[in-house]
Protein backbone atom coordinates (compact mmCIF):
# COMPACT_ATOMS: atom_id res chain seq x y z
CA UNK A 1 0.00 0.00 0.00
CA UNK A 2 1.44 3.32 -1.06
CA UNK A 3 1.76 6.38 1.17
CA UNK A 4 -0.82 8.28 -0.92
CA UNK A 5 -3.33 5.44 -0.55
CA UNK A 6 -2.77 5.27 3.19
CA UNK A 7 -3.24 9.02 3.52
CA UNK A 8 -6.46 8.93 1.47
CA UNK A 9 -7.89 6.14 3.66
CA UNK A 10 -7.04 8.01 6.85
CA UNK A 11 -8.54 11.22 5.45
CA UNK A 12 -11.77 9.46 4.53
CA UNK A 13 -11.96 7.93 7.98
CA UNK A 14 -11.48 11.29 9.64
CA UNK A 15 -14.07 12.98 7.43
CA UNK A 16 -16.52 10.21 8.11
CA UNK A 17 -15.98 10.54 11.85
CA UNK A 18 -16.38 14.29 11.68
CA UNK A 19 -19.55 14.13 9.62
CA UNK A 20 -20.93 11.39 11.77
CA UNK A 21 -20.42 13.52 14.86
CA UNK A 22 -22.39 16.41 13.43
CA UNK A 23 -19.33 18.48 12.46
CA UNK A 24 -20.36 19.27 8.89
CA UNK A 25 -20.28 22.92 7.90
CA UNK A 26 -24.06 23.09 7.84
CA UNK A 27 -24.31 21.51 11.27
CA UNK A 28 -21.68 23.90 12.62
CA UNK A 29 -23.74 26.80 11.37
CA UNK A 30 -27.10 25.51 12.59
CA UNK A 31 -25.77 24.67 16.05
CA UNK A 32 -23.99 28.01 16.51
CA UNK A 33 -25.29 30.84 18.66
CA UNK A 34 -27.44 33.43 16.86
CA UNK A 35 -24.70 36.07 17.18
CA UNK A 36 -22.15 33.70 15.65
CA UNK A 37 -24.63 32.84 12.89
CA UNK A 38 -25.04 36.54 12.07
CA UNK A 39 -21.25 36.89 11.92
CA UNK A 40 -21.00 33.86 9.60
CA UNK A 41 -23.73 35.11 7.28
CA UNK A 42 -22.14 38.56 7.14
CA UNK A 43 -18.74 37.10 6.31
CA UNK A 44 -20.22 34.85 3.62
CA UNK A 45 -22.02 37.80 2.03
CA UNK A 46 -18.84 39.87 2.18
CA UNK A 47 -16.92 37.04 0.54
CA UNK A 48 -19.47 36.64 -2.25
CA UNK A 49 -19.56 40.39 -2.93
CA UNK A 50 -15.76 40.55 -2.86
CA UNK A 51 -15.52 37.84 -5.50
CA UNK A 52 -18.10 39.65 -7.63
CA UNK A 53 -15.95 42.80 -7.47
CA UNK A 54 -12.80 40.79 -8.16
CA UNK A 55 -14.25 39.21 -11.31
CA UNK A 56 -15.62 42.55 -12.53
CA UNK A 57 -12.29 44.32 -11.96
CA UNK A 58 -10.30 41.56 -13.64
CA UNK A 59 -12.29 42.15 -16.83
CA UNK A 60 -12.24 45.96 -16.40
CA UNK A 61 -8.46 46.25 -16.01
CA UNK A 62 -7.86 43.72 -18.77
CA UNK A 63 -10.10 45.70 -21.11
CA UNK A 64 -8.37 48.95 -20.15
CA UNK A 65 -4.95 47.47 -20.96
CA UNK A 66 -6.13 46.04 -24.29
CA UNK A 67 -7.81 49.31 -25.31
CA UNK A 68 -4.72 51.30 -24.31
CA UNK A 69 -2.44 49.06 -26.38
CA UNK A 70 -4.79 49.25 -29.36
CA UNK A 71 -5.06 53.03 -29.16
CA UNK A 72 -1.30 53.55 -28.87
CA UNK A 73 -0.77 51.45 -31.98
CA UNK A 74 -3.26 53.60 -33.89
CA UNK A 75 -1.92 56.85 -32.47
CA UNK A 76 1.68 56.17 -33.45
CA UNK A 77 0.82 54.55 -36.78
CA UNK A 78 0.97 57.88 -38.59
CA UNK A 79 -2.79 58.19 -39.00
CA UNK A 80 -4.17 61.72 -39.00
CA UNK A 81 -5.26 62.87 -35.55
CA UNK A 82 -8.46 64.29 -37.05
CA UNK A 83 -9.30 60.94 -38.63
CA UNK A 84 -8.50 59.11 -35.40
CA UNK A 85 -10.65 61.53 -33.44
CA UNK A 86 -13.54 61.13 -35.88
CA UNK A 87 -13.33 57.35 -35.52
CA UNK A 88 -13.10 57.25 -31.74
CA UNK A 89 -15.64 59.98 -31.02
CA UNK A 90 -18.43 57.90 -32.61
CA UNK A 91 -18.24 55.27 -29.87
CA UNK A 92 -17.59 55.05 -26.15
CA UNK A 93 -13.91 55.33 -25.39
CA UNK A 94 -12.09 54.34 -22.21
CA UNK A 95 -8.64 54.90 -20.71
CA UNK A 96 -6.18 56.64 -23.05
CA UNK A 97 -8.67 56.78 -25.93
CA UNK A 98 -11.10 58.73 -23.72
CA UNK A 99 -8.26 61.08 -22.76
CA UNK A 100 -7.42 61.69 -26.42
CA UNK A 101 -11.06 62.28 -27.41
CA UNK A 102 -11.59 64.81 -24.59
CA UNK A 103 -8.37 66.66 -25.43
CA UNK A 104 -9.12 66.77 -29.16
CA UNK A 105 -12.67 67.94 -28.50
CA UNK A 106 -11.40 70.89 -26.45
CA UNK A 107 -8.72 71.64 -29.04
CA UNK A 108 -11.24 71.72 -31.88
CA UNK A 109 -13.67 73.88 -29.93
CA UNK A 110 -10.92 76.39 -29.17
CA UNK A 111 -9.47 76.47 -32.69
CA UNK A 112 -12.84 76.59 -34.44
CA UNK A 113 -13.90 79.35 -32.07
CA UNK A 114 -10.96 81.41 -33.36
CA UNK A 115 -9.65 82.14 -29.89
CA UNK A 116 -6.69 84.49 -30.16
CA UNK A 117 -5.02 83.66 -26.84
CA UNK A 118 -3.23 80.54 -28.02
CA UNK A 119 -1.51 80.05 -24.68
CA UNK A 120 -4.90 79.65 -23.03
CA UNK A 121 -5.75 76.80 -25.39
CA UNK A 122 -2.94 74.66 -24.06
CA UNK A 123 -3.99 75.34 -20.46
CA UNK A 124 -7.57 74.33 -21.22
CA UNK A 125 -6.50 71.16 -23.03
CA UNK A 126 -4.25 70.18 -20.13
CA UNK A 127 -7.05 70.88 -17.66
CA UNK A 128 -9.46 68.71 -19.66
CA UNK A 129 -6.90 65.89 -19.71
CA UNK A 130 -6.41 66.16 -15.94
CA UNK A 131 -10.15 65.94 -15.36
CA UNK A 132 -10.52 63.02 -17.77
CA UNK A 133 -7.62 61.17 -16.14
CA UNK A 134 -9.21 61.59 -12.72
CA UNK A 135 -12.57 60.40 -14.04
CA UNK A 136 -11.12 57.31 -15.73
CA UNK A 137 -9.10 56.33 -12.66
CA UNK A 138 -12.12 56.86 -10.43
CA UNK A 139 -14.10 54.53 -12.67
CA UNK A 140 -11.42 51.84 -12.52
CA UNK A 141 -10.84 52.19 -8.76
CA UNK A 142 -14.53 52.14 -7.89
CA UNK A 143 -15.43 49.57 -5.21
CA UNK A 144 -11.79 48.72 -4.47
CA UNK A 145 -12.27 50.32 -1.07
CA UNK A 146 -14.71 47.52 -0.26
CA UNK A 147 -11.97 44.94 -0.90
CA UNK A 148 -9.61 46.86 1.37
CA UNK A 149 -12.25 47.04 4.08
CA UNK A 150 -13.04 43.33 3.88
CA UNK A 151 -9.36 42.44 3.88
CA UNK A 152 -8.65 44.50 6.99
CA UNK A 153 -11.78 43.81 9.05
CA UNK A 154 -12.99 40.31 8.14
CA UNK A 155 -10.42 38.49 10.34
CA UNK A 156 -11.42 40.60 13.33
CA UNK A 157 -15.13 40.06 12.67
CA UNK A 158 -14.46 36.32 12.48
CA UNK A 159 -12.42 36.54 15.68
CA UNK A 160 -15.35 38.29 17.37
CA UNK A 161 -17.58 35.37 16.38
CA UNK A 162 -14.97 32.95 17.70
CA UNK A 163 -14.68 34.72 21.06
CA UNK A 164 -18.44 34.84 21.41
CA UNK A 165 -18.76 31.15 20.57
CA UNK A 166 -16.05 30.16 23.04
CA UNK A 167 -17.70 32.24 25.75
CA UNK A 168 -20.96 30.35 25.15
CA UNK A 169 -19.08 27.04 25.20
CA UNK A 170 -17.55 27.81 28.59
CA UNK A 171 -20.94 28.84 29.92
CA UNK A 172 -22.38 25.52 28.71
CA UNK A 173 -19.51 23.69 30.43
CA UNK A 174 -20.18 25.57 33.66
CA UNK A 175 -23.87 24.70 33.52
CA UNK A 176 -23.38 21.02 32.65
CA UNK A 177 -20.25 20.66 34.85
CA UNK A 178 -18.87 18.33 32.23
CA UNK A 179 -15.46 18.94 30.62
CA UNK A 180 -15.58 15.87 28.38
CA UNK A 181 -14.07 16.54 24.94
CA UNK A 182 -17.26 15.35 23.26
CA UNK A 183 -19.12 18.13 25.02
CA UNK A 184 -16.53 20.87 24.52
CA UNK A 185 -15.49 20.13 20.93
CA UNK A 186 -18.72 21.11 19.10
CA UNK A 187 -18.83 24.58 20.66
CA UNK A 188 -15.13 25.18 19.99
CA UNK A 189 -15.53 23.99 16.40
CA UNK A 190 -18.47 26.35 15.85
CA UNK A 191 -16.42 29.24 17.22
CA UNK A 192 -13.35 28.49 15.12
CA UNK A 193 -15.52 28.15 12.02
CA UNK A 194 -16.23 31.90 12.26
CA UNK A 195 -12.51 32.65 12.20
CA UNK A 196 -12.08 30.38 9.18
CA UNK A 197 -14.81 32.27 7.34
CA UNK A 198 -13.15 35.56 8.23
CA UNK A 199 -9.87 34.39 6.73
CA UNK A 200 -11.71 32.97 3.71
CA UNK A 201 -13.16 36.41 3.03
CA UNK A 202 -10.05 38.43 3.89
CA UNK A 203 -7.25 36.61 2.07
CA UNK A 204 -8.61 36.89 -1.52
CA UNK A 205 -9.70 40.48 -0.84
CA UNK A 206 -6.19 41.51 0.25
CA UNK A 207 -4.43 39.65 -2.56
CA UNK A 208 -6.58 41.07 -5.34
CA UNK A 209 -6.73 44.54 -3.78
CA UNK A 210 -2.93 44.72 -3.96
CA UNK A 211 -3.00 43.42 -7.54
CA UNK A 212 -5.61 45.96 -8.63
CA UNK A 213 -3.70 48.77 -6.93
CA UNK A 214 -0.63 47.84 -8.96
CA UNK A 215 -2.69 47.65 -12.17
CA UNK A 216 -4.29 51.01 -11.38
CA UNK A 217 -0.90 52.65 -10.81
CA UNK A 218 0.34 51.27 -14.14
CA UNK A 219 -2.65 52.58 -16.07
CA UNK A 220 -2.45 55.94 -14.28
CA UNK A 221 1.19 56.21 -15.30
CA UNK A 222 0.29 55.49 -18.93
CA UNK A 223 -2.44 58.13 -18.87
CA UNK A 224 -0.11 60.74 -17.41
CA UNK A 225 2.63 59.88 -19.92
CA UNK A 226 0.22 60.23 -22.85
CA UNK A 227 -1.12 63.51 -21.44
CA UNK A 228 2.44 64.89 -21.39
CA UNK A 229 3.05 63.70 -24.95
CA UNK A 230 -0.20 65.17 -26.24
CA UNK A 231 0.50 68.43 -24.41
CA UNK A 232 3.80 68.63 -26.27
CA UNK A 233 1.96 68.08 -29.57
CA UNK A 234 -0.47 70.88 -28.72
CA UNK A 235 2.43 73.15 -27.83
CA UNK A 236 4.05 72.52 -31.22
CA UNK A 237 0.74 73.22 -33.01
CA UNK A 238 0.36 76.50 -31.12
CA UNK A 239 3.94 77.53 -32.00
CA UNK A 240 3.27 76.73 -35.67
CA UNK A 241 0.09 78.82 -35.65
CA UNK A 242 1.80 81.69 -33.85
Amino acid sequence: MTLATTFAILLNQQLGAVNGSGFSFLQLFLQAHIVVQIVMVGLLLASVWSWAIIVEKLFAFRRARIEADRFEQLFWSGQSLDELYATLSRGKSIAIAALFVAAMREWKRSVEGQIRALGGIQMRVEKVMDVTTSREMERLDRRLLFLATVGSTAPFVGLFGTVWGIMNSFQAIAVSKNTNLAVVAPGIAEALFATALGLLAAIPAVVFYNKFQADSAQISHRLEAFADEFSAIVSRQIDARG
